[in-house]
C-alpha cells in the first residue's frame, strides 16, 4: 500500500467508523464501499489500497470490532 493509500485509509476511517455500528459485516461492506468511492473522488486508485490490503471490507469490519467500547456507548 503506498503512503498515500494508507494514511487516506486510517484518515477515513478514523473520521466515518461510525459510533453505533457493533460488528456488522453488511455496515463494515458498505463503509467500505463508501470509502472506496471517497478515495476514487480523492484522486486515490484502488490499487494505492488494495497493495497491502486484500479487503477493505475486512478492514472495516475489524476496525468496528477492535473499536474501544466505550466508544461505542456514546
Amino acid at each position: 500500500m503506498t503512503a498515500r493509500g494508507r494514511n487516506f485509509l486510517s484518515d477515513w476511517i478514523a473520521s466515518h467508523l461510525p459510533v453505533t455500528t457493533t460488528g456488522d459485516p453488511i455496515a463494515a461492506s458498505d463503509l467500505a464501499d463508501q470509502m472506496m468511492d471517497a478515495a476514487r473522488d480523492a484522486g486515490i486508485k484502488p490499487t494505492e489500497i488494495y497493495e497491502e490490503v486484500w479487503s477493505v471490507s475486512e478492514v472495516m469490519f475489524e476496525a468496528i470490532r477492535k473499536r474501544p467500547r466505550r466508544l461505542a456507548t456514546l
